[in-house]
């Protein structure tokens, strides 16, 4: 992604001035008054998301009007800005005043100036921002390159992103910062004991795989995120209906948004041990296919019947948390686009943690508000642990019935985690089904933002 960012004198660029309801009044009267009466003439009155032009006596644009929320508006969005590279015409821009949070707006400002450009052309935009006084220029430009990749990840398709491609894409990050790496692949993963990842991609003709790299000084506290890598689910046996594949591509999202966490750390050099673990599979229907009722082992020695062959993310997640589980982090973190018993809860924008570590949940919350990258916590509830139990194994992977779906997940998660200090679970949805200020529709990187901030506080 071409920096949005400009390093031009402030005083060559148009001035963005921001103004809401409550503060239009005092901003109109400072106006030239040929200004103003444009302005009043094309009636503009600092609703949130409002744009206006302003020429000079030559015909160019003098400056700029933006209207966002009232500081204290109940549906304050401080990525708002994020609207403007797609409304600005080509040009320079500065922020004449402050938005209500300076830093998000100029965040919002880069993300917003994203498009997909692998499969068709499309203009880089010509809008550039001098970036606001104060603002750390570098740690904007980290997130937002970390963010990008993960959203070019999630929108390509999956004839070109499975799980050998999802590999190199890993890859490529792990030597950008000379991390280690390494990948386990097909019948290897039945040896080196990830049964239930060779389960769940043994049907596809694209062999499934786990993927390891790590990063940092051994003797700093270990870190370790895991992501859910299934690059196009079916469903299985228990095929979804076709409407319900069409974003299927997107259930990758875990790991994309897992690499985009880990670039962020590496790049900022957090004083931290970062190991990631990727199991990337297709889950695909062939005569070889898992079915419901298989009984499978897993790494952990736990078996696992097959209650639904569409609950395969949690599947694969059990045998990479228990891999990262045997290290006994400090900070265990998967990622996961896993239920959509989430998205009936909470909706695309909200996605839920999991954690019974107290500290670590008020911090989440906290850099979630801060970051404007929402997360909101749900219940680990353990009466709903028996909901697992099978008859025939030591648990199932998908309890009968429709209720607490993303919890039962969390639930079976937890099963394979036993050693971390701290565990951290993240049911995402990792896509935007209707563009917003600063996320366009399409693959999105959520909750990742949020964790880097966490992790920059306690390791930076």
């Amino acid at each position: 992604m071409p920096s949005i960012f400009e390093t031009a004198s402030a005083t060559q660029a148009v001035p963005i001035n921001f103004a809401t309801k409550s503060t239009w009044d005092s901003i109109s009267a400072g106006l030239p008054a040929q200004a103003r009466r444009f302005a009043q003439a094309n009636n503009f009155a600092a609703k949130p998301g409002s744009y206006l032009a302003l020429p000079d006596a030559e015909g160019q644009i003098a400056e700029v009007l933006f209207g966002i929320e009232d500081a204290d508006g109940r549906s304050r969005d401080p990525f708002r800005p994020g609207v403007l590279p797609h409304l600005l015409p080509p040009g320079v821009y500065r922020f004449a005043n402050a938005p209500h949070d300076t830093r998000l707006a100029a965040l919002a400002f880069a993300l917003g100036s994203y498009r997909f450009t692998r499969y068709r052309q499309a203009e880089a935009p010509e809008v550039r921002l001098v970036p606001p006084e104060g603002v750390d220029v570098a740690e904007i430009a980290r997130i937002a390159e970390s963010a990008v990749m993960a959203r070019d990840l999630i929108n390509t398709p999956a004839n070109d992103m499975g799980p050998a491609e999802l590999a190199l894409a890993a890859q490529a990050v792990a030597e950008r910062f000379d991390a280690s790496f390494a990948c386990v692949i097909g019948e290897d993963l039945k040896a080196q004991n990830f049964p239930l990842v060779h389960a769940v991609g043994m049907a596809s003709s694209r062999a499934p795989r786990l993927i390891e790299f790590s990063w940092g000084d051994p003797a700093h506290p270990k870190v370790t995120l895991v992501g859910k890598g299934v690059c196009f689910d079916t469903g299985g046996l228990d095929l979804k209906p076709s409407g319900s594949m069409l974003t299927m591509k997107k259930d990758m999202g875990g790991a994309a948004n897992v690499l985009a966490l880990a670039q962020m750390v590496m790049d900022a050099k957090l004083k931290l041990r970062l190991r990631v673990l990727i199991p990337a599979v297709e889950n695909a229907v062939a005569g070889n296919a898992f079915r419901p009722l298989d009984i499978f082992p897993s790494r952990k020695g736990l078996s696992v019947e097959i209650g639904n062959t569409d609950a395969e993310g949690r599947l694969i997640l059990a045998d990479a948390l228990a891999y990262a589980d045997e290290e006994a982090p400090d900070l265990l973190i998967d990622m996961g686009t896993l239920t959509g018993a989430a998205r009936v809860a909470l909706g695309p924008d909200l996605p839920p943690f999991y954690t019974d570590d107290e500290a670590l949940a008020v911090d989440v919350a906290r850099c979630a508000r801060e970051e404007n990258d929402p997360l909101w916590r749900m219940p680990l509830w353990p009466p709903y642990d028996a909901w697992l139990d099978s008859k025939v194994a030591n648990l199932n992977n998908a309890p009968s019935g429709t209720f607490a779906g993303s919890i039962t997940c969390a639930l079976f998660l937890k099963r394979f985690v036993e050693h971390a200090r701290s565990w951290l679970h993240l049911d995402i949805f990792a896509w935007t089904p209707q563009a917003k200020p600063g996320r366009p529709e399409g693959g999105e990187c959520q909750a990742a933002r949020a964790v880097y901030r966490l992790l920059s506080e306690r390791y930076g």
